[in-house]
């Protein structure tokens, strides 16, 4: 049996990335963004949980930091399904059945 996370504990990446490794790092979003080679708006609305995390950004921020893509991604999905299960009810599918 799977254990399921409630939906409350997920956190998107990348405010996780905010408030965990750019905030203490004590760099700008601009400074970052431009180190980082993409537009400060993208990196802005990634940190602040607009926008979901690329595998080309996962890998930027490991090469910066050290954390592992695999794993930046893996929250990025964790959320993900976090969120979707909140309205799993109003997902109206049935078990398929296989033609006989």
């Amino acid at each position: 049996m799977a254990l399921k996370m409630h939906p409350s504990l997920a956190v998107h990446v990348g405010e996780w990335l905010k408030t965990e490794i750019v905030d203490p790092a004590g760099v700008s979003v601009k400074a970052l963004a431009d180190h980082f080679g993409v537009s400060r708006q993208a990196l802005s609305t990634l940190l602040n949980g607009h926008a979901n995390l690329s595998a080309d950004m996962a890998i930027r921020f490991e090469k910066a930091f050290g954390m592992k893509a695999d794993t930046l991604l893996r929250m990025q999905t964790a959320f993900e399904l976090a969120q979707a299960r909140m309205h799993e009810a109003d997902i109206k599918v049935e078990r398929f059945a296989k033609a006989a």
